[in-house]
């Protein structure tokens, strides 16, 4: 592990290049915190209809993406905010090792992941809120930090495939 670290501060850490893809981790990081308290402080309880597609109501959320693997035991929801931090860990690994549009990658799923986890640190839970809906089928309630992990998924998977 040591040898790892080692590595990653000689050949990878002082790149000039870094400072961009940290900053566009701030960037997300900062939307996701700007449009969940503004969400908290003015939407409560009620329902924002925007139009026919779209509404802002406030769910919170203590399972993991999309609410999947919601618990009420405190030692559960404690152990996915471990791996939850254990593999942003590797993200960050990975993106400084990464070329550029990897690092870019790895930057939006990152800063959205740092969003959702700060949540989970601070409110024991994420707020989601875009409720995306045609007639009565819902999709799953989600955040500003969910659109940019799951483009940055889509980004990482499309860009194998186009590699390969």
């Amino acid at each position: 592990m040591n040898l790892s670290i080692n590595f990653i501060k000689k050949k990878h850490l002082n790149k000039k290049e870094n400072i961009f893809f940290l900053l566009i981790i701030l960037l997300i990081f900062s939307c996701d915190r700007v449009s969940k308290i503004g969400i908290i402080n003015y939407l409560n309880e009620r329902t924002y209809y925007i139009n026919d597609y779209i509404n802002f109501d406030l769910i919170w959320n203590s399972g993991i993406g999309f609410g999947l693997l919601s618990y009420n035991s405190s030692l559960i929801y404690n152990l996915i905010t471990f791996l939850i931090s254990i593999i942003i860990l590797f993200l960050i690994f990975f993106a400084l090792a990464s070329k550029k549009i990897d690092k870019f990658i790895f930057s939006t799923i990152i800063g959205g992941a740092l969003g959702n986890l700060y949540d989970r640190m601070v409110y024991n839970a994420v707020p989601d809120f875009i409720d995306l809906h045609y007639s009565n089928f819902h999709w799953f309630t989600f955040n500003v930090a969910d659109m940019f992990i799951t483009i940055g998924i889509i980004t990482y998977l499309i860009n194998g495939i186009i590699e390969n």
